[in-house]
């Protein structure tokens, strides 16, 4: 069984299989970035918990530029990607004003995950209307 399901384009298939893969690449994105900061903490090139969380953005972002790629023959996919950008971007960052009172990695991780998420619906059900 392939994860998540996708059509002969490439294509993720259903909604939850995207949301998955994307909360799966932020676990393991804060994960490494939680050890990457405790490694500098621990040799002093730093204190714990400063790094910036929305690094955990980078693995689903990865995965968005492949369903980015896989619906190129649609039209106005570009100013879609845009204009969802631009949402997931600053409900993000609300999100992180919100959890600022969490360590600097969480609240970011936090608003990381927002906007990830946030993305992920909007780019789900936008292309397919734009099919």
């Amino acid at each position: 069984m392939d994860f998540p399901q996708r059509d002969e384009d490439g294509r993720v298939v259903r909604l939850i299989d995207l949301l998955a893969i994307l909360l799966a690449g932020i676990f393991v994105g804060l994960i490494a970035v939680v050890l990457i900061d405790w490694t500098f903490a621990t040799f002093g090139a730093g204190q714990f918990g400063r790094s910036s969380g929305w690094l955990a953005a980078v693995l689903p972002f990865l995965v968005l530029l492949d369903e980015f790629r896989a619906w190129r023959p649609v039209r106005g996919r570009i100013a879609l990607a845009v204009g969802a950008a631009v949402v997931a971007f600053v409900l993000g960052t609300l999100a992180h004003g919100v959890a600022s009172y969490l360590p600097r990695t969480l609240a970011g991780a936090v608003g990381a995950t927002v906007a990830v998420l946030v993305y992920g619906v909007l780019w789900f059900y936008g292309v397919r209307r734009l099919r």
